[in-house]
């Protein structure tokens, strides 16, 4: 009876905080000591300090940072020295010597440095009367807000889009390159495409946020020499979405005959039947603003296969015309025709379709998936463009076609 008693009082208790708005767990604040080994000696300063309320008190000094969650460099300096090195993160109260154990010129530096935002450094004198202080964290002047990577045909390309024109320092080492973004953060999304790109060029891209600055790390495929690779680089700008566009294109011509001749064994059967059956269902998967942006002319060294492509879909579809999903169609051998259906391939019923088959015709196994959303949404991560393409496989006539490594069903 007593440990029921027990239990309905602990329950009303914790009710009663919850109903409150009392916290569930409140985590300690951190507390650090930043006194140094030996106290300041004695100067006339001190003759009349006693009379100041405190002076023998004991002395701490509570530092937030907004946002919170800063690192903390704690320098305790006296007379130019440093004595005593801490770090922590903010909120957090620091235990410093009292006023009659500190110099004149003794004072704590703070640099506070957080994620996205520039670095911080404040100064507080120990003999003086401030007991808290409050940082606020400036934002970066830009911020990488999508990256695109896109493959196809030997050639290689990433683009950085960012609020401001890109400041890019690159360097190649010897496994890879270096990309390095000055004041400028990035968005948490844009590390799930980082993640996911590889290639038979690039093994892997790593990023870190070192202080204000974004470096990305671009390692290449063993028997790849970064020396010999040829790294162009050009600027644009995205001014639908009011962004700025930095590439960086990979090494030389790429394959062109080889994605000709590919091109051209493409026949009927990869844009009907079972295949339009999975170019619908992909589409549905896709997010429609970047599938028009992925497929719409934009400079990129991919244009001129896009273009192609969709040619060789008039060539191909019933009709021998572009068919669109809104009923319109336009002929494949009139130019002025095709770069009308150009302005709206995303649209072009069997389009994807077809890419598909090219890409599984071109590209290697282990490389087919990639080359396909580089050409499709070349800003989507990988896993959430494999889930789409899985889904889109599934609905093509009970899932004959397992993905863009397979054939047309």
């Amino acid at each position: 009876m007593r440990r029921g008693v027990a239990l309905t009082a602990i329950l009303v208790a914790v009710a009663g905080g919850i109903a409150a708005g009392l916290p569930w767990v409140a985590r300690a604040e951190e507390r650090i000591d930043l006194i140094p080994d030996e106290k300041a000696g004695w100067s006339p300063s001190h003759l009349f300090s006693f009379m100041r309320g405190g002076y023998y008190s004991d002395r701490t000094l509570r530092i937030e940072t907004s946002p919170p969650g800063a690192k903390l460099d704690l320098f305790y300096v006296r007379a130019s020295f440093q004595k005593r090195y801490e770090q922590a993160e903010a909120p957090v109260t620091v235990v410093l010597p009292k006023r009659a154990d500190a110099g004149k010129r003794d004072s704590v530096t703070i640099r506070a440095a957080l994620d996205g935002y520039r670095v911080e450094t404040a100064h507080v004198n120990v003999r003086g009367d401030q007991d808290e202080i409050l940082i606020d964290l400036q934002p970066l002047p830009n911020t990488l807000t999508g990256v695109a990577h896109t493959y196809f045909a030997g050639r290689e390309g990433l683009t950085f889009l960012t609020k401001v024109p890109a400041q890019v320092r690159v360097q190649k080492g010897a496994d890879g390159f270096t990309v390095v973004l000055t004041q400028t953060a990035r968005e948490g999304r844009v590390a799930a495409v980082l993640d996911g790109m590889k290639s038979p060029l690039v093994e892997k891209v790593e990023s870190n946020q070192l202080g204000e600055d974004l470096m990305l790390q671009v390692k290449l495929t063993p028997g790849h020499d970064p020396k010999k690779l040829e790294l162009r680089q050009r600027e644009s700008q995205d001014t639908a979405r009011g962004l700025y566009r930095y590439t960086i294109d990979l090494g030389g011509s790429g394959n062109v005959e080889r994605a000709r001749s590919a091109l051209g064994s493409i026949g009927s059967g990869d844009v009907t039947g079972c295949a339009a059956s999975f170019d619908d269902s992909l589409r549905r998967k896709l997010d429609p603003e970047q599938l028009a942006r992925a497929l719409s002319p934009r400079g990129d060294f991919t244009d001129p296969y896009v273009r192609a492509a969709l040619r060789r879909l008039g060539e191909v579809s019933p009709g021998a015309v572009i068919r669109m999903e809104d009923g319109s169609a336009f002929r494949p051998g009139i130019p002025i025709e095709l770069a009308a259906a150009g302005s709206q391939a995303a649209s072009a019923k069997g389009f994807l379709a077809l890419l598909r088959a090219w890409v599984r015709i071109l590209e290697p196994p282990e490389y087919r998936s990639e080359a396909l959303r580089s050409l499709v949404a070349p800003e989507m991560d990988q896993a959430g463009f494999t889930k789409a393409l899985a889904a889109a496989n599934a609905a093509s006539c009970g899932g004959t076609t397992a993905g863009a490594d397979a054939g047309p069903g």
